[in-house]
This record gives C-alpha cells, structure tokens and sequence, in this order.
C-alpha cells in the first residue's frame, strides 16, 4: 500500500509551526583520510580570503572522497551511543537523520524538479531516515551529461576549494602568517569534515539531526558557527531567480543546525572570486521577499516540514524498511514498505546493542527501586 502526502505550498501558508531552537548536544570529525573521531577535531576557523583567486587552481590534485560509498546513519548513531553511554538515558527523539535529508523535505513544495528518494525504519519510536544510494547515484550519474561550458566536477571543485581559502586549521593567533597568505596553494581534500548534531523541532516532532560545518568564527564552548558558500555574479533577472533559489536551500541548512551567519564566496563565469558578503541567516526569508517577485516561503517550508514530519510518525508505525519517495515534478511524497521485517542496513548493530543494554540497565533500576523497603515513621 502507498500512502501519498501532498506537497503543494498552497496547502501551508500562513503562520509559521513552533520551532525548537536547535541545541548541539555532541559532535564528531573525520581526517584527512575520513576516518571517524568522536569530537572537533577537524573544525576549521573562518579568516577572511584573499579576493581575485583561482577557484580551480589545484582541481588536479584534489583529494575527494567517494560519496558513492553507503555510509548510511552510521557515524550519526555511533555519536549518539557514546553521548548515551556519558548520560545513561536515551536521547528524546521521534526522528533521527542527516541534515540533508531534512533539507529536502522542508525545500520540496518550492523545489520538485529533480525528486528524492530516502529509506526510513522504525525503531523504538523513532524513525530513523537516510538517502537511498541507488537513487543517489543515478541522480549523480545524470547530472554528468548535463552539457556545460565547464564540467560538473570542476564546477563543484570551485565550492571545496572556497572553504580551503577561508578557513585555517587553528584560530588566528595560533596560526602561522605563511600558512594564512599560503592558503590558496594548500591541497583541498573533502575527506575531512566536522560534524554538530543537535537536537531540534518542528511543530509536534522533536528531530535529532547530524550535519556537517564549514568552520567557526570564534572558539567553543559557545562557538559562532558559519557555512561557506559559493555563486556565480548574478547578472541578469534569471541569475537572480537562480540565486534566489539557492538562498532558500542555504537558509534551511543553516536553520536545521542553528547556524547563524553564511559567507557567501562571489565568482566570475571562470571561477575568479570576485567579492565575499556576510549573510545573516534569519534575514534570510525577509531578504527575498523584500526584492520581490519571491519563488519561496519560509514559512511554508517549517509549516510543511512540521505536518510531513506529523504524518509520517501517523504512517510508519510498525517495523521493516519504507521508501520516502518524491518524484520529479510531483505534487505528493510517497510512501511504501518495501520490506516487512528488520530495520535494512538503516540502524547499525552496535546502536540496537547499546540500545538494549540500556533498556535493560533502566528496567533492573526500576525493579531495585521496586524492591527497596521504605523508611519506617515512629520508633
């Protein structure tokens, strides 16, 4: 049986649902050879890069990670258990995924185009949710024949490489002059990545989500966090729809983590950049909606994510593997079982392990507690 929820943004206009403000409760890196570490320590400081630089300057040595591998929810629940093992109570959550996968539910009544599909499993009560790889690849594999003066990969490159030029391995003063003016020739590697998981809502659903951060503009405990983004100079009324766009998937991530501010990295057609600005991500939603003409909501996107999300814990409500699934250009969000039993590859054995342990620690807890005899009043 399919069960289709529907996406026009028509439907969720109005008043935005209550929104939880996203509190990091842990976080995780991989190195340079994206190997996990439980903590930072692959967090990057923001500094100011030098304007007039090459984008693709070191595309040829470029060390890139194969997203084509399924690491699935894996580094997520491996964080989650060893911050339940220091509290020793599970987290509060009815859904648990990576940012991605939030990013896309919340964007898909103002963006349709290109379809999603994600696998989702219930497990304890919660649902837990990640991109489907097949589709994934194939996605990616189609975006390569798109014909373009300047190829996919290099394009994407220009991205990787804003945040080599603007970031520095330690703060200001502990990092050397020759690093900082050198930066543009330091080799870029996408392998290595720090990553906050905070725990946030919409509307009725309480959400665990994992996402990575570009870099910091201060220092913890109470870091300012930023997301390093690039665009092509916007120079026509099409470019500006474009951008426009583009600024409603950088305000949903940067909301779902509770990342406040966003540098955006300016280029020329050929990958000069040319200016950086600052962008306060609350301003966001007004910002485009004060330019006229505004081709999305934000308002929509939290009120539609809050009643999908509401839905969906109504829908899946008994185990084995369901498909999330938008088509291109659809109006609805599907969703089907496609297996009856298990929980797929979705959830990892140690999380389910831990997860029992816990449940057993709290239920032998409960019994001693049962079994302690009272305080007797009078003598």
């Amino acid at each position: 049986m399919t069960y289709r929820f529907p996406t026009q943004s028509n439907l969720y206009r109005g008043e935005s649902e209550p929104v939880k403000r996203p509190k990091e409760f842990a976080c995780f890196s991989y190195d340079e050879q994206h190997q996990y570490h439980i903590g930072d320590r692959s967090m990057k400081w923001y500094y100011t890069p030098a304007l007039g630089a090459d984008l693709s300057q070191g595309y040829e040595d470029f060390i890139k990670h194969d997203d084509s591998i399924d690491e699935h929810l894996d580094s997520l629940l491996t964080t989650i258990v060893h911050h339940e093992k220091e509290t020793k109570k599970p987290i509060d959550a009815n859904i648990v995924t990576w940012r991605g996968m939030m990013t896309k539910i919340m964007a898909v009544p103002f963006d349709n185009r290109d379809g999603f599909e994600m696998n989702a499993t219930l497990y304890r009560g919660a649902i837990f949710i990640e991109e489907n790889n097949e589709y994934k690849k194939a996605s990616k594999e189609a975006q390569q024949n798109w014909r373009s003066a300047i190829p996919q990969d290099v394009m994407q490159y220009w991205g990787y490489k804003f945040e080599t030029l603007s970031t520095i391995p330690r703060p200001w003063g502990e990092t050397s002059r020759d690093y900082i003016e050198n930066r543009d020739s330091h080799v870029t590697n996408n392998k290595e990545q720090y990553c906050s998981v905070v725990r946030t809502g919409i509307g009725k659903s309480i959400i665990c989500i994992g996402g990575e951060v570009d870099a910091i503009w201060d220092s913890k405990p109470n870091p300012t966090y930023v997301e390093l983004k690039t665009s092509a100079n916007p120079t026509s009324g099409r470019d500006e729809e474009n951008f426009h766009r583009k600024l409603m998937k950088w305000w949903i991530q940067s909301f779902l983590l509770g990342v406040p501010k966003i540098i955006v990295g300016f280029r020329s057609p050929d990958g000069i950049l040319t200016k950086v600005e600052e962008i306060k991500t609350m301003t966001i939603p007004h910002m485009v909606k004060s330019m006229g003409k505004a081709h999305w909501d934000g308002d929509v996107c939290i009120n539609f994510a809050g009643a999908f999300l509401e839905w969906l814990r109504q829908t899946i409500t008994t185990e084995g593997v369901w498909r999330i699934r938008s088509a291109p250009k659809s109006n609805f969000i599907e969703v089907f079982q496609v297996e009856q039993v298990g929980h797929g590859n979705i959830i990892t054995d140690e999380f389910m392990n831990w997860r029992i342990q816990l449940s057993l620690a709290d239920a032998t807890t409960s019994v001693n507690a049962e079994r302690t005899p009272g305080v007797l009043e009078g003598g």
